[in-house]
């Protein structure tokens, strides 16, 4: 198969996906741990809030891994989308394919005789070039073919990495028993190594330290923190000199602070500066910067909140402009930003929490997206 030419970077900041090493901060500690924990047999929790950077850790981990173990397999799977244990199957499923797509013709060709009831629709992609597979998969194949797929990897002679991302979606799933069946497959495959992440804290650590759920204590638990700032300015100062530019560092200080270190929007604020400015040395070009990604959004912004019903949106506006509160149903925070009685402000934040538009940092509800904070707090 050949290979896909790889596109220069012209912008280093990265905000989605993963290219390489050369364009990823730090987490040298979480890679090793990760790394040691998955070649050790030790299968992995990984929680952390959204927009941390879990993904480009998982990849980080990936890429590390098959530089080191010839023939490793290594299969990420985002679960967030899916409704059901068919639709996780199906995903499962292609992506094991696919996977195989990168090794010789005679593997796919013993992969497709082995799971004789799929029907595979081949593509490739239009701009990559790269071949990809879906899968037919019937509903009521569902289960034999879960089992089937643990099976292919059971009798693989090669070590097999899977990360599924957002894990506490299958506590959703209309199925009962999914827990207990997914266990009933991973406990018995020694080869098949696991990293379970997931950003809603609360389902998650229900899922893997109840006594009498089907993960309890089946795996090492990792989380995640913002990285450290002073790493992180070296990361990011060393691009711009890169090109005879600068990035000062008070100025990075400023950016970190106000996004709380949430390494997406970080990267979004240093992708823009880095396509503008030669030399950041002032708060007013991350202003416009800031401003730049606002407006960008505000389409995207405006949508959002005709999801939501009157007492959610003023709620949401409330918490933009309280830049965070630990107790949304005080008397004091109900009378000043002027929202209905306690109990629909809990039934709001409830939902709020759900869509995963406010998070619980600590003891206080803040806003998920910083820019989406700012662009509400434009509105009060």
């Amino acid at each position: 198969m050949a290979r896909v030419k790889k596109s220069k970077i012209v912008n280093p900041f990265i905000s989605v996906g993963y290219i390489g090493s050369e364009y990823f901060c730090d987490r040298t500690e979480e890679t090793e741990e990760l790394i040691s924990n998955l070649q050790n047999g030790r299968n992995t929790t990984l929680i952390s809030p959204r927009r941390i950077g879990k993904t480009g850790l998982i990849k980080n981990v990936f890429h590390r891994i098959q530089q080191d173990e010839k023939g490793a397999i290594c299969i990420y799977l985002d679960i967030f989308s899916t409704k059901n244990l068919h639709e996780f199957v199906q995903i499962l499923g292609a992506a094991v394919v696919n996977q195989v797509l990168s090794y010789e013709r005679q593997t796919m060709k013993r992969i497709m005789e082995f799971f004789g009831s799929w029907r595979p629709v081949f593509s490739t992609d239009p701009v990559t070039g790269v071949p990809s597979v879906s899968l037919g998969i019937e509903p009521v194949q569902t289960e034999i073919t879960l089992k089937t797929i643990f099976e292919y990897l059971s009798q693989s002679k090669r070590q097999v990495y899977i990360a599924i991302d957002e894990f506490q979606q299958i506590t959703y799933y209309p199925e009962t028993g999914t827990e207990a069946l997914l266990r009933s497959y991973i406990q018995f495959a020694p080869n098949v190594h696991f990293i379970f992440s997931g950003s809603k804290l609360r389902l998650m650590a229900q899922m893997f330290n109840t006594p009498n759920r089907p993960f309890y204590q089946s795996t090492s638990s990792m989380g995640l923190a913002p990285l450290h700032e002073e790493i992180y300015y070296d990361f990011a100062r060393g691009f711009f000199e890169a090109k005879k530019g600068s990035l000062a560092q008070e100025v990075f200080h400023a950016i970190y602070h106000t996004f709380d270190g949430i390494t997406y929007n970080v990267q979004q604020i240093l992708n823009r500066l880095y396509e503008t400015e030669l030399r950041v040395d002032n708060l007013m070009q991350v202003n416009e910067a800031v401003l730049h990604i606002i407006n960008r959004n505000s389409m995207q912004y405006e949508g959002l909140m005709t999801f939501l019903t009157n007492n959610q949106l003023s709620l949401l506006k409330a918490i933009a402009k309280a830049d965070g509160v630990e107790n949304p149903q005080s008397r004091d925070f109900i009378r000043q930003y002027d929202l209905p009685s306690a109990s629909s402000v809990k039934t709001a934040l409830t939902v709020l929490l759900d869509k995963e538009l406010v998070y619980q940092d600590g003891s206080r509800y803040i806003i998920y997206d910083r820019f989406l904070n700012l662009w509400l707090k434009r509105l009060v």
